[in-house]
């Protein structure tokens, strides 16, 4: 078969852009005159607004406090011109529903007046709320149907800005998402209830240690990673166009083995792309500091600094949405899928938390001497305790159908929750536990053998790679996130958590300081108890050992390596209580919650399945049966000549053996498809789990098998030598 009618031309990819397509030359960044010039900050509405308002609005944004109706009508008026004069014609509720991505529906500032003209006017009315239609977003059981009303309610908290266009530009106003009858139907608002929990039980904390303040939060600074493959190639895949990932794909002969991606220079197309989406986000006010490349081969990691976590999670969406927008500028994809390639690093977003008050003080600071410092020790125990508590809480929350391919691939951080927090606090805790600690372990200064080279300041700890969840100097690094995923449950819970865990010791401390001399004594006797039942969660060796795993079930801890399994428990009685008892989300949201994941699970392993069985029909069968129709062809003109045809005929039945393995694994999978119907979500997702993803297993074995046999001028799909190494 001839080169000339291949479906597709790999060299096409490379050849088809060069840095100067676009035309423009490029113009030097100035990253402090556009750092948020498209969003709307307080420094404007502070300007803008009388000084009245402003006193009233800045209480909400940094204290908290209700919102008072009479700022509305102000801020709109403010919030229009200012959009009217960046072009913005229209202007959105900006939502996250629970879809995992963001909603908008677009409404102009025009409106007609009885001349036979038009003003422009936005309200404060249309400021507060908006009402899209709520009946096809995922609900969980919260509303039927065919009710349709849901709410949007203005985040004051969290900044409006513009989106734009070649051709025009819309306001964004970042928005709570709610049904009629008053459920969370979002991402936002359990964010801002476990934020006021936090809020109220860290002050309850500080106020022990004679810290005023007028407001506390958590603060999150988030790791992307992600793929960029050649548009050429994406387009030539169903799998990654309906999935995100290559559902079938042979690992090729050079993946990441030779560790020369990491770190490396970057490719010029690709460095052209951040450039442009980097400047994207500097003016939609999103901090983005660090970029590289990743470990596998076309993977590559963005990271901004920390923001209050409200802000970064809307922040974090913004950039995903950047991301693949930008990439496209450059004939590029930009895949966020955790798991895109099979054999090579998944992408994960390393979720970086810790909790901060308003004046600026990161509680989870450890300074010099972290023996000494009880303030830092206590709210220290306090996470280590939800931790411990609430593995599956945790667990759950990166929990999904993607992710599964990644946690424990040694790649990314297993399923079973541990800590890692380092040499230096281990001995300090191994100190408190036997007596008190007197001293901590110091760094100094490490020289590197060269009188040329400076010493450079080393750190008491080192870091570990493999920890799900590790404390790496003033904050905790929650690893295991999916790189598709929100941020906003995590978050949420990790409020959720570590404010009930400082309820806790607050109410043991203040039982204690009656019964015993001092406070600091009191305070230290908390501790230590607390330090004792939770200790089995400090975990500093090696993760993704067979041994850690033997060892964390000694110890009692969770291990549950999928969705499925991690899944049923977010309705446990501890799990309901905990979210009612800190007005974070009611029971009947909480339901709501695992219905809809367990749904989402179930819909992506059907559309996966489907997709699988129709490439394998379609596209792998049939160009196999060509090259075999070939091969015989082959064998018959040999044998004819009186010639060995023993290699032919054992490429031949190679070839057949595998085709009629891939067809009863795609009868085996239509088969488990058909048998999918269970009294349950749960249970359909638990039978998905169980029969068809072996049964795709199978397929992509077979699949897998023919793509190194059968000749390359007959392969229908772009491997992963060309995807990969193609830029």
């Amino acid at each position: 078969m001839s080169k000339t009618i291949r479906r597709y031309d790999t060299l096409a990819a490379a050849r088809n852009w060069s840095h100067n397509k676009n035309g423009d030359t490029f113009d030097a960044m100035n990253v402090t005159e556009i750092f948020g010039e498209n969003t709307f900050q307080q420094d404007d509405l502070k300007e803008q607004l009388p000084k009245r308002i402003w006193k009233d609005l800045e209480k909400t944004i940094e204290e908290g406090e209700e919102l008072n109706p009479d700022v509305a009508d102000a801020v709109a008026v403010a919030m229009k011109d200012w959009a009217m004069d960046k072009g913005a014609t229209h202007f959105t509720h900006w939502f996250q529903p629970l879809t995992g991505l963001t909603a908008e529906k677009h409404d102009s500032f025009i409106t007609p007046n009885q001349g036979g003209g038009a003003i422009t006017e936005f309200s404060g009315k249309d400021l507060i709320q908006g009402e899209p239609d709520a009946s096809s977003f995922p609900n969980g059981g919260l509303r039927q149907t065919f009710e349709a009303r849901g709410y949007t309610a203005w985040d004051p908290t969290s900044p409006a800005f513009i989106m734009e266009n070649e051709n025009g530009s819309y306001l964004c106003i970042p928005t709570a998402f709610a049904s009629w009858t008053g459920e969370a139907l979002d991402h936002k608002t359990p964010i801002l209830r476990s934020n006021e929990a936090l809020n109220k039980q860290v002050k309850r904390a500080l106020e022990i240690f004679d810290v005023e303040t007028k407001r506390a939060t958590s603060t999150v600074g988030c790791e992307q990673e992600y793929f960029l493959i050649d548009q050429e190639f994406y387009y030539r895949r169903p799998d990654l166009m309906t999935s995100g990932r290559t559902l079938v794909g042979a690992k090729p002969p050079r993946g990441q083995e030779l560790d020369d991606h990491y770190f490396g220079s970057i490719p010029e197309r690709v460095l052209s792309f951040m450039l442009e989406a980097e400047q994207e986000l500097y003016k939609l006010g999103i901090p983005v500091k660090t970029r590289h490349n990743e470990v596998a081969p076309s993977q590559y990691e963005i990271a901004p600094i920390f923001e209050n976590c409200n802000i970064a999670a809307d922040h974090q969406q913004l950039m995903m949405i950047t991301l693949k927008r930008v990439a496209r500028n450059y004939g590029l994809e930009c895949m966020l899928h955790e798991k895109p390639f099979d054999g090579l690093n998944g992408s994960g977003k390393h979720l970086n938390w810790s909790i901060s008050t308003s004046e600026g003080m990161n509680l989870l600071e450890p300074g010099d001497n972290p023996h000494d410092n009880m303030q830092f020790l206590f709210f220290f125990t306090a996470i280590l305790k939800a931790v411990y508590e609430n593995q599956d809480l945790l667990r759950i929350s990166i929990a999904h159908a993607a992710n599964d391919h990644r946690l424990g691939g040694n790649e990314a951080p297993p399923a079973i929750i541990s800590t890692y927090i380092g040499d230096q606090l281990e001995d300090v805790i191994e100190q408190l536990l036997n007596g008190g600690a007197k001293e901590s372990k110091q760094g100094g200064l490490m020289g590197l053998g060269s009188p040329v080279l400076p010493s450079l300041p080393k750190h008491a700890g080192d870091r570990n790679r493999t920890s799900p969840f590790a404390f790496t100097g003033n904050k905790f690094e929650f690893r295991a996130v999916g790189s598709s995923q929100s941020i906003s449950f995590p978050i949420v819970v990790l409020n959720t958590i570590v404010a009930d865990a400082i309820d806790e010791l607050c109410t043991e401390l203040e039982d204690n300081v009656d019964d015993s001399d001092s406070l600091e004594e009191a305070l230290g006797a908390v501790i230590r108890d607390s330090l004792s039942e939770s200790k089995d969660i400090i975990f500093n060796g090696d993760g993704y050992s067979d041994e850690w795993e033997e060892e964390a079930e000694e110890r009692g801890l969770l291990n549950l390596p999928t969705t499925i399994d991690a899944l049923p428990k977010l309705t446990d009685d501890k799990n309901i209580e905990l979210f009612e008892k800190h007005n974070v989300l009611s029971e009947a949201e909480v339901y709501s919650r695992q219905e809809i994941w367990a749904e989402q699970y179930l819909t992506t392993l059907n559309i996966e399945a489907d997709t699988t069985e129709s490439m394998a029909k379609t596209m792998i069968y049939p160009a196999a049966v060509r090259y075999m129709n070939e091969l015989a062809e082959n064998v018959e003109r040999i044998e004819k000549l009186g010639l060995d045809d023993e290699g032919s005929k054992a490429m031949l039945k190679k070839v057949n053996t595998t085709l009629n393995e891939l067809n009863e694994a795609l009868e085996e999978l239509r088969e488990a498809v058909l048998e999918s119907n269970g009294d349950s979500i749960i249970d359909n997702a638990k039978h998905v789990k169980e029969n068809v993803i072996p049964a795709m297993t199978k397929i992509r074995d077979a699949v897998d098998f023919l793509e190194r046999h059968v000749a390359d001028d007959y392969w229908p799909l772009p491997v992963y030598r060309e995807m990969l190494f193609v830029k």
